[in-house]
């Protein structure tokens, strides 16, 4: 979209609801009699989100780098009041972090470039794809050679990096400029602290939701064979993971469209560690019992729970479900399901971060932005009680454990730059652009690789002012805070070495789902790793961080 264009657009006047606001702020203000700079503030503050939102409008084609640019250069504000131009001429700072789906990275440059031009700093990349990310941060704990002054990282290498002092301390003024308060509360502290000090700026929420297909469940012809072939209960989304697996199962040979149906689309393929977040997904229902915030080791002595009845469920689960799904999908990472296969129209049901539902929306890639539909995940009849050794069925129905994997991912400034006072305040003040609020705002709408993570992210009136359907924003919107916020959550350790854990399920994952392995005996052998893990990293120190990691 032109320059121009853009400046024609509806959606860069002030609206109804931003007259509106602006006049109630002033009659709050009251007998003055003037608008008052609050006011200003906030109706300017208003329109700068609305005019961000257009670039370049839901709908209207993936943004492009000139996108990027300009909407980093009008969300300069917050760091023109803390820098002066050129400040930081002569200043140069290296950035590692994430090339995933040409995202992450390649936005923050353009975000960054802006930033650049005023502030007078320069910024190197170094750029990691998804399977490479792990292996290299890792690489760089063990050994102590950073060799970065900024890094893009999740909340579960705290326990590494931020533990080791490897990173910086926040200043107060960083938390002032990115409103901090604004997070959603299970990522406000312990997540980005660690001993009571703060280390992130947070630039993404991230649970895995369920995404589906809405013709495929209000299809007549699949209704009607599904009741023809005398399965119990009306066609429609699942609701359980058992429903998951008939559905997956009942839709082999079927076709939709004229093309092949499928049901739920599974990743065996290792992925960095990443993977094994959907095996999680799968688990968490089975294994995250009500009455017990430990879902992946015993609190008090860090058994694995890997091989217990309910992850080799989920294990068999896959297994079992792999022969109904498209061919070779042993090979299927999880950017293949959700990018190459879900959004291009293959499958009816994925789990995935809130990327599926920005790029349904706002990328040229989708086919399916007006047929999907988002929920919470599936929970189970049945939850395994690890105390009691036993499955139980709950009084008040299905168990629900929408898995929070990642905790998101933020921008620390490492510890090496607290020599230079200059390049000290550089780094932290790149990072505060990256995750100021008002450009989260536009990342979590289009196609970035972040999902919602803030309180003022669930205004759906943005959303569809933007160009949002409601009722489709509304959905997705709810299957994000309904995780966030759900009692049961299975949330994560930040504990050291825990994508040493996820890496090494993924290598036997990777055996039993060739038939080298059943699913008991796999996951034994993956118990064993992480016993041998535990201890050579330090059993007592892992069971203290572990109960602090679960407030237990």
């Amino acid at each position: 979209m032109k320059q121009q264009e853009h400046d024609q657009h509806p959606g860069m006047r002030p609206n109804r609801r931003t007259v509106l606001k602006g006049a109630a702020s002033a009659a709050a203000l009251g007998s003055t009699g003037a608008l008052g700079a609050f006011s200003e503030r906030a109706l300017a503050q208003d329109n700068l989100r609305a005019r961000i939102l257009q670039m370049p409008g839901v709908g209207k084609g993936a943004p492009t780098d000139a996108d990027w640019q300009k909407v980093g250069e009008l969300c300069l504000g917050p760091t023109k009041a803390s820098v002066k131009e050129g400040e930081f001429k002569g200043v140069e700072l290296s950035f590692m972090g994430l090339n995933n789906q040409n995202l992450h990275n390649l936005l923050f440059r353009g975000f960054l470039k802006p930033w650049e031009a005023y502030t007078g700093a320069k910024i190197s990349w170094i750029d990691l794809a998804q399977a490479d990310y792990n292996p290299r941060l890792q690489q760089a704990i063990a050994t102590g050679t950073v060799d970065f002054d900024i890094l893009e990282m999740g909340a579960p290498f705290e326990g590494d990096v931020c533990g080791k002092g490897l990173a910086s301390e926040m200043p107060d003024w960083v938390k002032k400029q990115i409103d901090i308060d604004d997070y959603v509360d299970y990522l406000k502290p312990p997540v980005g602290t660690w001993n009571g000090k703060t280390y992130r700026v947070t630039i993404d929420g991230d649970c895995h939701n369920f995404n589906y297909r809405t013709d495929y469940f209000s299809d007549p012809n699949l209704a009607k064979a599904w009741k023809d072939a005398g399965n119990p209960g009306e066609w429609g989304v699942p609701k359980t993971w058992q429903q998951v697996q008939a559905v997956t199962k009942f839709l082999k040979g079927k076709k939709i469209k004229g093309q092949n149906a499928f049901g739920y689309l599974d990743a065996p393929k290792p992925w960095g560690g990443f993977g094994f977040y959907f095996l999680g997904s799968r688990a968490s229902a089975y294994a995250k019992h009500p009455d017990d915030k430990a879902w992946l080791f015993d609190v008090d002595t860090m058994k694995p729970r890997i091989n217990n009845p309910a992850w080799v469920r989920a294990i068999q689960d896959v297994i079992d479900a792999l022969p109904s799904e498209p061919a070779d999908q042993l090979n299927a990472d999880p950017n293949t399901t959700g990018f190459q296969q879900f959004l291009a129209g293959i499958g009816s049901m994925v789990p995935w971060w809130g990327d599926i539902g920005q790029v349904a929306k706002a990328s040229d890639t989708s086919v399916i932005g007006d047929v999907v539909g988002f929920d919470i995940l599936p929970g189970s009849d049945d939850v395994y009680n690890s105390k009691t050794r036993a499955w139980e069925k709950l009084a008040s129905g299905p168990n629900h454990a929408p898995n929070c994997a990642y905790l998101g991912w933020g921008i620390y400034v490492m510890a090496r730059v607290a020599g230079d006072e200059r390049k000290h305040k550089a780094a932290w003040s790149a990072a505060a652009h990256l995750g100021g609020k008002d450009l989260s705002l536009w990342m979590v709408m289009y196609p970035s690789g972040f999902q919602v993570h803030r309180t003022s992210h669930s205004n759906i009136e943005e959303w569809v002012a933007a160009g949002y359907d409601k009722k489709y924003i509304t959905s997705y919107l709810n299957s994000q805070f309904s995780s966030y916020n759900h009692p049961n959550r299975a949330v994560e350790p930040r504990i050291p070495g825990i994508f040493q854990y996820y890496s090494v399920a993924e290598d036997e994952l990777t055996k039993i789902f060739a038939g080298r392995y059943d699913a008991q005996t796999g996951a034994n052998n993956i118990a064993a790793a992480w016993e041998k893990l535990t201890d050579q990293i330090g059993r007592e120190k892992q069971i203290a961080l572990y109960k602090a990691s679960l407030g237990a």
